[in-house]
């Protein structure tokens, strides 16, 4: 296919809704945190990956606040088993929830949140 032809495929896709990176980056945004746990810097990075302009992931990302963050963040540590009751399970949390790309100021929270829990249970 010929760049031209190419463009202008691309053009009546874009015309017809049918390649739209706005509604693209609001759908994985909400799958890649309900599917698959990630934070807002996760998402952020993997959406810039693949090419979408930065004000559509800034879009996409809005709305949602710290308290759901980390209520996702304690949904993820107790679905992976971690009650944070010793220095290397809390260090093995905090690790898992910065990689999953939450900040570590709310990882620690929520490690501590879970630390709170573990104890509370005993």
């Amino acid at each position: 296919m010929e760049e031209a032809e190419a463009g202008e495929v691309i053009g009546r896709l874009i015309e017809e809704g049918l390649l739209d990176d706005e509604r693209f980056a609001r759908r994985f945004t909400e799958d890649k945190r309900d599917l698959s746990g990630w934070g807002p810097e996760r998402i952020r990075e993997a959406l810039r990956d693949r090419g979408v302009a930065a004000e559509l992931v800034d879009s996409a990302l809005e709305g949602e606040g710290e308290d759901e963050q980390l209520s996702r963040a304690a949904v993820l540590l107790a679905e992976r088993g971690l009650s944070c009751d010793s220095d290397a399970e809390r260090e093995r949390a905090l690790r898992l929830l910065v990689r999953r790309g939450y900040a570590l100021e709310l990882a620690y929270e929520a490690v501590r949140a879970a630390e709170r829990a573990s104890a509370e249970a005993a």
